[in-house]
């Protein structure tokens, strides 16, 4: 047991610094993924070696690794959970009435249609995301489309099709793609019921893994492209979608303070969605931030609908009067700036090269 045992430390150990290598191939960045999963498989482990382990001098070196490894997880994982003080605001009188959506990867092979409309028409949300929606998925939904009279479609072939649906009038809507043109992001300035305007950003960029992008350069280049975009807008705002990253990454960060919005899960929970049939496997992929004028009052994972991510639901309100408490909102220096920039065009050089390369094949 004792060879198990250092095995299985020397891995926990390792794929904790993995991610601080400053590396983008998807070696170094899928660790971040698990860390609520290995936060836990440290605690098992270390309690395994005090229980069962002859206590010699290699033993305590590898117990006192993994308690550093343990603290380290617990310091970044324990913001996202109801532990952590935060003070909790309520609209004034000022607010808008309550607006809620749905934001859904519904992977473009699930053929299971009928479970998603079943989940809109259950929750009833003023607007709805959907991503990985392709042709066939917009032809279906079309039966929502008297309920959901304001729409923005694009419909693509790739795992990257976009839709959004608004009972609420979309104003204007623009389709962007900074990095790559066949990754699409939404923009739309959405006008409530009772005269709020505010911007509701869709957002789906490339994983970094085996199987799709070898480096995050198209991901991270892609959402901080959104998060500069976001940062010149003047209207209370919401950015959701599968960013395809987890909110304690090192270019989540710059996101939120390059884009100076708030992450809504600290203090509150994880909201694990990915992957939907695998609690244990559970990450927290689909993300959302807002301005700091934006007041979420419910944010959950919904029950699964056959896709391999659970949709993400949230309740907000708007008050333009009400200033952010501090330390809700950071904003990125001119070291992180500059960094956000390079990051921009390392996505932007990342795509160019993947075309030339598929132009030559």
């Amino acid at each position: 047991m004792i060879y198990v045992y250092y095995t299985l430390a020397s891995l926990l150990i390792l794929f904790t610094i993995l991610p601080k290598i400053p590396s983008s191939h998807w070696v170094f960045r899928v660790a971040d993924f698990g860390k609520i999963q290995l936060f836990f498989i440290d605690l098992v482990v270390f309690l395994i070696g005090i229980i069962f382990l002859e206590k010699d001098y290699n033993f305590w070196i590898f117990q006192s690794l993994l308690t550093l490894v343990i603290v380290f997880h617990g310091i970044t994982l324990i913001k996202y959970t109801h532990l952590y003080p935060i003070k909790k605001l309520k609209p004034q009188f000022t607010s808008s009435e309550k607006i809620h959506f749905i934001s859904a990867n519904v992977y473009q092979f699930n053929e299971d249609k009928q479970s998603l409309i079943n989940l809109i028409h259950k929750y009833q949300p003023d607007i709805f995301l959907t991503m990985e929606s392709d042709q066939k998925w917009e032809d279906a939904l079309t039966v929502l489309e008297s309920e959901y009279p304001f729409q923005h479609k694009v419909p693509l072939e790739n795992t990257y099709g976009m839709h959004l649906y608004s009972k609420l009038e979309i104003e204007k809507s623009v389709t962007h793609y900074f990095v790559a043109d066949d990754i699409p992001s939404i923009e739309a300035v959405i006008k409530s019921k009772d005269g709020f305007s505010f911007v509701f950003f869709g957002v789906h960029p490339p994983p970094p893994s085996p199987t799709e992008e070898e480096t995050s350069k198209e991901r991270d280049g892609d959402l901080l492209a959104v998060a500069k975009r976001v940062k010149d807008i003047h209207f209370p705002t919401v950015v959701v979608g599968d960013f395809n990253n987890v909110a304690w990454s090192k270019s989540s960060i710059l996101f939120r303070k390059t884009s100076e919005l708030i992450d809504p899960r600290v203090g509150h929970g994880f909201v694990s969605t990915f992957h939907a049939k695998y609690h244990l496997l559970r990450f927290p992929i689909d993300l959302m931030f807002h301005s700091p004028d934006i007041f979420v009052t419910n944010l959950k994972a919904t029950e699964n609908f056959g896709s391999d991510h659970l949709a993400v639901y949230c309740e907000f309100f708007i008050d333009q009067e009400i200033q952010a408490q501090e330390g809700q909102v950071e904003v990125a220096n001119a070291d992180e700036k500059q960094e956000a920039q390079e990051m921009i065009q390392e996505g932007i050089q990342e795509n160019s090269d993947r075309e030339a390369v598929a132009t030559e094949d």
